[in-house]
């Protein structure tokens, strides 16, 4: 078993503000035995990768025991690794390796919601005198309807995998909520028990040896008791996200996980709450130093300015829009609160075809947004593959593609609504969750390197060109753009530690921004366009340049090029 504690500041120092975190989505990672799925010696096997890039801290997608339906985030047991990814013992080598390294290790905890094949929810379904019967949101048909027959239901929601957010249980006769697939039944937060059963297994985590978690959908463990019908949708459905997504108890919930499990602990952990919907005020006080209930938040706004209603409606995302975002989320948590910086994950396209130009300014473009991410105040994300510039799929039809979401999609779209198919498989292609999920692309071997096997979804073809191996130690590459940038930010203080304040350019193509700490002022002009864009006067004053992603001989100081990016101090 990994020593607790290893790695950590042996004081309560944000540690994590410095940092920089890199997100492994373990069944896509590395498979050391040749099945096709990642696994955790695969892992272990390429963390020079990931040492080497200058990775402070290691995120952990779920490795749980799972039927597998939402690809992990729909647990059966919390205390045990999946078959699939290999045994405890290989998760504490891992631990142990990753701390050996001098790097951190934190957990995905998914505790909206468990799986339908969780013992918890097994017994609760078949019986309501047993003692995890109030667990889960369960609730009787509306008066005056048939139970089981639709229209029935507590309320109107619907879910977000399609259908309603509800499901009628015989053996109960009773209905019982699920934000999610029918397979993720919702766990009651507001039932003492449940709280105390997930701190309980948290502590079991937290004594093995890891560092913190990542809180899968956090904001939405308390819901407005009275479940009311919310707004219909184009689907017929209400939408409850009024009545869940900020709940009347989340930070009373946050604040007992805090006293309960964090407080009495020495050091230092990173808790990072993922919470669709939450505004910069909201995140302030989750991240306030003065609480600390989480020590960062995943917020989606600007991960949602390409979207038009729903994610699957695309619209023009400008760079004004991008610089507005991030510019008032830099602003609202500025005195007191943390960021989190990121692109991608394992739920979003990759952002060099989503944001960038994955064709005629591939390079330029991943490296530009990286640097504009990755200077701002805030914990950056890596999320595998982003370090190489991996781009999304292109996959040719729906049997290529594994997400529930997805499938759920392309089913109601097609089923339902009789859209046509290319239009829908060319939405699928921009946005589907899977374009982040395709194989590590290690090599231009068969399987990419990933694995000897038949990997469990399809590898993208430009793995020939687009790989690990043709980036690591090559002089311009992305991955080496990386991992100076990575070292730019563990230099100077004032990535850490500065204030910022957006640039004005005159220039709508222009993404340009300050930090200023003490002496030292680090400038950031990144062009994000297609389009080269001339400099004014003011923008061309004598500075240190200190990164930029076109080499010296194409620079002209009275313009950027495509998607380019310059960094200066003084």
């Amino acid at each position: 078993m990994a020593t607790p504690g290893v790695g950590r500041s042996p004081d309560h120092e944000a540690w994590w503000r410095s940092a920089v975190v890199y997100q492994i989505y373990p069944r896509s990672f590395a498979d050391s035995d040749g099945d096709g799925v990642g696994d955790l010696t695969g892992i272990v096997e390429h963390l020079d990768h990931i040492q080497e890039l200058g990775i402070d801290v290691i995120w952990l997608s779920p490795v749980y025991r799972s039927p597998q339906r939402d690809n992990g985030y729909d647990v059966s047991d919390y205390q045990a690794v999946d078959p699939l990814f290999g045994t405890l013992e290989d998760l504490d080598r891992l631990l142990a390796a990753v701390h050996l390294r001098g790097m951190r290790l934190i957990m995905d905890l998914v505790v909206n919601h468990t799986s339908d094949q969780h013992p918890w929810f097994l017994a609760s379904r078949g019986s309501r005198d047993v003692a995890t019967s109030g667990w889960y949101f369960w609730r009787d048909a509306r008066p005056g309807t048939v139970p089981g027959e639709p229209g029935s239901e507590p309320n109107n929601w619907g879910s977000s995998f399609a259908g309603s957010a509800w499901t009628w249980a015989p053996e109960r006769g009773q209905y019982y909520l699920h934000l999610f697939s029918a397979s993720q039944p919702d766990l009651n937060w507001d039932n003492p028990e449940t709280r105390e059963a997930v701190f309980t297994m948290m502590d079991w985590w937290l004594d093995r040896g890891v560092d913190g978690f990542r809180m899968d959908v956090i904001n939405f463990i308390s819901k407005d008791p009275r479940l009311p019908d919310g707004p219909l949708t184009r689907d017929g459905y209400g939408d409850g996200m009024p009545y869940f997504s900020h709940g009347p108890r989340i930070h009373a919930y946050l604040a007992e996980m805090k006293s309960r499990v964090f407080d009495p602990r020495p050091g230092s952990y990173l808790t990072v709450g993922e919470m669709p919907g939450v505004t910069p005020e909201q995140a302030r006080e989750f991240t306030d130093r003065d609480r600390g209930q989480l020590a960062m938040v995943f917020q989606y706004e600007h991960v949602s300015l390409d979207a038009d209603g729903d994610k699957w409606t695309q619209r023009r995302m400008s760079v004004n829009d991008l610089r507005d975002t991030l510019s008032r989320w830099q602003t609202a948590l500025g005195d007191t609160g943390w960021n989190s910086l990121y692109w991608n994950n394992h739920d979003q396209p990759r952002v060099v075809s989503r944001y960038g130009n994955d064709a005629t300014y591939w390079r330029e473009s991943a490296t530009a947004l990286a640097t504009v991410l990755h200077l701002h105040r805030g914990t950056p994300y890596v999320y595998q593959g982003e370090e190489i510039g991996m781009t999304n799929a292109e996959f040719a039809g729906i049997d290529d593609y594994r997400d529930i979401e997805s499938l759920d999609y392309y089913a109601r779209a097609v089923g339902t609504h009789r859209e046509d198919v290319s239009v829908v498989l060319d939405t699928l292609r921009r946005r589907s969750r899977d374009n982040a999920r395709t194989p590590m692309q290690w090599s231009a071997a068969p399987g990419a390197g990933f694995t000897t096997g038949s990997p469990w979804i399809g590898v993208n073809a430009n793995h020939s060109w687009l790989n690990v191996a043709s980036q690591r130690g090559v002089p311009g590459s992305i991955y080496e753009y990386y991992r100076a940038l990575i070292a730019l930010r563990h230099r100077l203080p004032a990535v850490v530690d500065g204030h910022f304040a957006a640039v004005e350019t005159g220039r709508d193509q222009i993404y340009a921004f300050r930090r200023h700490l003490g002496d030292t002022a680090l400038t950031v002009y990144a062009n994000l366009s297609d389009q080269p864009v001339s400099l004014d006067r003011k923008d061309r004053l004598a500075r240190d340049l200190v990164l930029a992603n076109y080499p010296a001989s194409r620079r002209d100081p009275d313009r950027l090029e495509p998607w380019e990016v310059r960094v200066y101090v003084r």
